[in-house]
């Protein structure tokens, strides 16, 4: 299993490339969450929850929880000097103003133009949309973070999605196992590959077409 946590930290540090400081950033469940721990000590973020808390720090230690701190999916965490806590009404307003710089959300797929379907599987249970219809068209900035394929081994950047949307045309970068996309202009760019995945298995393994950057960046954390 080392491997695995290795591969979701090596695509969360990507993540925290996109964060400077002085940004509010709202980071959805799973792969995401871990984007605080790779951020540098001296960078002033403020992390955003759709339940109502601006300012959050990192995972707290196990034993010191707050019972009454918690993230939009449930989880404990700790706040930094600073930061606000507010109503959830107050905490969707600061999305739908776009005053969030920053969102980094888990996805089931995207397609080429950088429409994303992130919230149901149809027939599964789900909690709801949460915050993702909002955060996806009004964060100034969608990064989508997730597996390059799904556990079927089918490609989760597709020609068209063919589950339901979140949202059209709002992604603007997706980092996976394998490699990070630029979605400019409605058109997806092969930008960075993580070592040691080639261009072709990295093509074989996305349902669509795509340019490649010239000066294609290849990650080796």
């Amino acid at each position: 299993m080392g491997m695995g946590i290795d591969v979701r930290n090596k695509m969360a540090k990507r993540a925290a490339e996109e964060i400077s400081s002085g940004m509010v950033v709202n980071l959805g469940i799973g792969i995401p969450s871990l984007v605080p721990n790779h951020l540098p000590n001296d960078m002033n973020v403020m992390f955003h929850a759709e339940n109502g808390i601006v300012g959050m720090g990192e995972s707290p230690v196990k034993g010191h929880e707050d019972e009454n701190l918690c993230n939009a999916g449930g989880f404990p965490v700790t706040v930094l000097p600073g930061s606000s806590y507010c109503d959830s009404a107050v905490a969707f307003g600061m999305i739908r103003r776009g005053r969030v710089d920053l969102t980094i959300l888990g996805s089931l797929q995207v397609n080429k133009n950088g429409d994303l379907a992130n919230w149901i599987v149809p027939g599964k249970k789900v909690p709801g949309m949460g915050g993702a219809m909002e955060l996806a068209q009004k964060a100034r900035r969608v990064a989508v973070l997730m597996n390059h394929t799904d556990k079927n081994g089918n490609p989760k950047i597709v020609d068209s999605c063919t589950l339901p949307l979140t949202a059209s045309n709002c992604v603007d970068l997706v980092v996976t196992d394998l490699a990070v996309f630029k979605i400019i202009d409605r058109s997806l760019i092969l930008a960075e590959r993580f070592a040691p995945y080639t261009i072709a298995e990295i093509t074989a393994k996305t349902a669509c077409d795509f340019s490649i950057a010239e000066d294609i960046r290849v990650i080796d954390y």
